[in-house]
């Protein structure tokens, strides 16, 4: 028999639910391997945990929810102990691509809310170059086009090109975020200078957000054939 693509996923949030303590305030991230850690939390509230949580998606929320999970909003609950998501891309300066599940604004506000940022991934997302997922950028949907040309423009100043994509959704039409944007997948390919290019962006007008989390991330948990392997800093924890 072997193993299922899901039990690295798995895996790597069962690790990172070691790191809730009793009365944390946390942040729930929205994904494949965060769909796995908001299971597990929802077992451990089962048994008596008390948390209080800030879910990053309308799904994450409907997931919580179903599972008994206590929910807060950032309006309530503005300072967060510790949120754990999962990447689309992870380099070795635990610098990100988030975002494939159309999140990533939610999941910037609540991961900068937050004292710590743990991110869970299977082996796969470990890249050295950030870039191989297209990156996306959340635009709003007035001025589409003027925006789509900025993006370019940032890009090719920070010494990447490629294809920008209105992503659609299942039906054919264009995906609209829980925030009501559009998102545009961006295929520039390895970024050169992913700092620099989180700056342009950021400073595009119509430019919502876009999917580089840049010194966000406190610590990953990697779960690969060799079992989990910890990046990054955990010295917040204890």
């Amino acid at each position: 028999m072997t193993a299922s693509n899901d039990d690295p996923k798995r895996a790597a949030a069962a690790a990172a639910l070691r790191l809730v303590k009793p009365g944390m305030r946390l942040g729930l991230g929205t994904g494949s391997t965060a769909r796995h850690f908001v299971d597990l939390l929802g077992a451990e509230v089962a048994q008596g945990l008390d948390v209080l949580c800030a879910p990053t998606s309308d799904a994450t929320r409907a997931q919580a929810q179903r599972l008994g999970v206590p929910l807060t909003t950032l309006d309530e609950t503005p300072e967060l102990d510790l949120t754990v998501d999962g990447a689309d891309e992870i380099d070795g300066a635990l610098r990100l691509i988030k975002g494939g599940g159309g999140a990533l604004l939610r999941e910037k506000i609540v991961a900068a809310a937050s004292r710590a940022m743990v991110v869970i991934a299977d082996a796969s997302k470990e890249v050295e170059t950030l870039g191989r997922f297209p990156l996306p950028v959340e635009v709003v949907r007035f001025g589409l086009e003027a925006t789509r040309r900025r993006v370019a423009a940032a890009a090719r100043a920070s010494g990447a090109d490629g294809e920008l994509v209105l992503r659609l959704a299942a039906c054919g039409e264009p995906f609209v975020t829980d925030n009501g944007n559009f998102i545009l997948d961006c295929h520039f390919g390895a970024l050169k200078e992913p700092d620099a290019l989180a700056a342009r962006l950021s400073a595009a007008p119509g430019v919502v957000e876009h999917g580089l989390f840049i010194g966000l991330c406190s610590g990953a948990i990697v779960a690969g054939p060799n079992g989990i392997v910890r990046r990054g800093a955990f010295d917040w924890w204890s």
